[in-house]
């Protein structure tokens, strides 16, 4: 029997496809609703919901691209104390940048798509990456000044 997976079913299927899967075994799933029979009904939502989530990952990447270029512009300034020849005590975290980022120019980004491993422990200019979706990454100028 040809069905249409709804949900991810471990070593059959993911959720979206369609596949011929034995006449027992679909009924079973049929019965727990993780498949829909493959009618042309049925073909036709998949198509159109296919489309609809296509058009958003579109959306989605120029939304990303948009604002990669809005972030090249703009630099986050940090004020910070800081010991003999401009060592920190402590670091700038990438939830600093964030919230930063966020009270200067308006702009949320999620502090786990910052690519600050170590923090910044100095003052001056850094420039931190900022992945935006999977085929775009931002660069945002931080400056770090002492207090």
């Amino acid at each position: 029997m040809k069905v249409i997976f709804i949900e991810d079913v471990k070593g059959k299927g993911k959720k979206g496809e369609v596949k011929e899967i034995a006449d027992g075994y679909a009924k079973f799933l049929l019965s727990n609703k993780k498949v829909l029979e493959a009618n042309k009904a049925n073909m036709a939502a998949l198509q159109g919901q296919q489309k609809r989530q296509e058009k958003d990952r579109k959306e989605e990447l120029e939304q990303a691209k948009k604002l990669e270029k809005e972030l090249a512009n703009l630099e986050v300034k940090i004020l910070v104390k800081a010991g003999e020849g401009g060592r920190l005590f402590g670091s700038v975290s990438s939830k600093q940048i964030v919230e930063e980022l966020r009270k200067q120019h308006n702009i949320k980004v999620d502090k786990k798509k910052t690519d600050l491993p170590q923090g910044i422990q100095s003052l001056g200019y850094t420039n931190v990456k900022i992945k935006l979706h999977n085929e775009v990454q931002g660069i945002i100028k931080v400056h770090v000044v002492e207090k």
